[in-house]
């Protein structure tokens, strides 16, 4: 299946270390790429129907260090939907004035949920679809932006009849929060002060926070596995709903 990555922070920050790492899985997930950058309200972002690996789009995030507190990644291996430009994911929508973002790792099946109004879906995804209903979904419970707080209570109520179809591991954000959802396989750390030494799982490189950061600073990734050797990932289970701020989770709640 596809792989997501996604990073939470309180100060802006860049993701090229770990984006470096997670772009070389692409290898058994060749059906392109996108990847994501908040940047106050506005978004930086980047698809490409090229394997991450060789992608010039790619090369370019690997090189250029864009600070972000909310960044969203995802290397995709089709299940549904031709190799094409459309159906790379991060996938973005307007609702309340405000991007939300969101990629999703899995397979729903037979999944055709009844969509109108503004939000339809342009490619031909599950996962297009499935974002499309979440938004109609969020619109038609909210007049306008709820906290944070409401927003996952909302999502928790949502999210099973989606995930009834099939797998549904996905990554969401607005701007002010990152929720991720495990459905088979995602990981968590929070990296804070004291700051150390990080070493790549999937290729030869290391980075020393502690000559990168202020004491602090704050910054969670998320994987759908983890992307280093020696620093202490959290496994999530399996229906667990978390809420991303200011580079930790919030909030954990089961869905389902």
């Amino acid at each position: 299946m596809c792989q997501l990555l996604g990073m939470n922070c309180n100060t802006p920050t860049d993701i090229v270390f770990s984006f470096s790492g997670f772009a070389t899985r692409s290898t058994e997930h060749g059906d392109g790429f996108g990847i994501a950058f908040y940047e106050g309200r506005g978004v930086r972002l980047f698809v490409d129907h090229q394997a991450a690996r060789v992608s010039p789009v790619a090369d370019l995030i690997k090189h250029y260090p864009i600070k972000s507190r909310h960044a969203i990644a995802h290397i995709r291996k089709a299940t549904q939907g031709v190799v094409a430009l459309e159906n790379c994911h991060p996938f973005m929508r307007e609702l309340w004035g405000r991007h939300w973002v969101f990629a999703h790792n899995g397979n729903l099946v037979d999944y055709h949920p009844r969509l109108h109004g503004s939000f339809q879906p342009v490619g031909d995804t599950d996962s297009e679809r499935a974002f499309c209903w979440l938004m109609q979904e969020l619109a038609k419970s909210h007049a306008s932006m709820p906290p944070v707080a409401e927003l996952t209570l909302t999502l928790k109520e949502l999210v099973p009849q989606i995930a009834r179809h099939g797998t549904f591991n996905f990554m969401l954000s607005q701007g002010d929060a990152l929720w991720t959802h495990c459905a088979t396989h995602l990981h968590y750390l929070v990296r804070r002060h004291p700051f150390g030494l990080a070493q790549l799982q999937d290729q030869d490189m290391a980075l020393n926070f502690a000559e990168h950061t202020e004491p602090g600073d704050r910054v969670a990734v998320i994987a759908t596995q983890p992307l280093t050797t020696n620093e202490p990932w959290v496994t999530m289970q399996p229906g667990e709903l978390l809420a991303f701020v200011g580079g930790e989770p919030i909030g954990v709640s089961a869905v389902g």
